[in-house]
């Protein structure tokens, strides 16, 4: 593959962790690549806001991410979004299994079918308490 890969990511309560960001930085040993960081937050300006918040964030931390807020169903934010001819592969973040509705529902299971792309799994144990409680927040809106 020549130049970036386009990956898009898809995250809510683990998108400013530590096991992304790792994950994010592990996905750049096979190559050079940009994110485009979806987060269905919904879509009012709070929730763009907070989307692009946390695309700074990751961005501060040596990572080239965009952000944007989505549909607050994943499946829908991904499936409105998703274009093969500009991203290719999507990484799922997600809690884990044991309390991750994302999981309950197997979402990455039915992105891969809906969509027919690379999907890669991130499951993050440790949530900033920063980021559940304003992403929280902005879901009750």
């Amino acid at each position: 593959m020549t130049g970036k890969a386009n990956i898009l990511v898809v995250a809510n309560r683990t998108a400013l962790s530590v096991g992304l960001q790792a994950a994010l930085r592990a996905r750049l040993e096979s190559g050079p690549a940009r994110f485009t960081l979806l987060v269905p937050l919904g879509r009012s300006p709070d929730a763009e806001r907070t989307a692009q918040h946390i695309a700074s964030s990751l961005c501060a931390a040596g990572l080239e991410v965009s952000g944007q807020a989505a549909d607050i169903d994943p499946l829908h934010a991904v499936l409105e979004v998703w274009n093969p001819a500009e991203f290719d592969e999507i990484i799922v973040s997600t809690l884990p299994a044991a309390t991750s509705r994302w999981m309950r529902s197997g979402l990455p299971r039915r992105v891969e079918q809906r969509t027919g792309a690379l999907v890669r799994h991130v499951e993050v144990r440790e949530v900033p308490a920063f980021a559940s409680s304003r992403q929280r927040a902005h879901t009750m809106v």
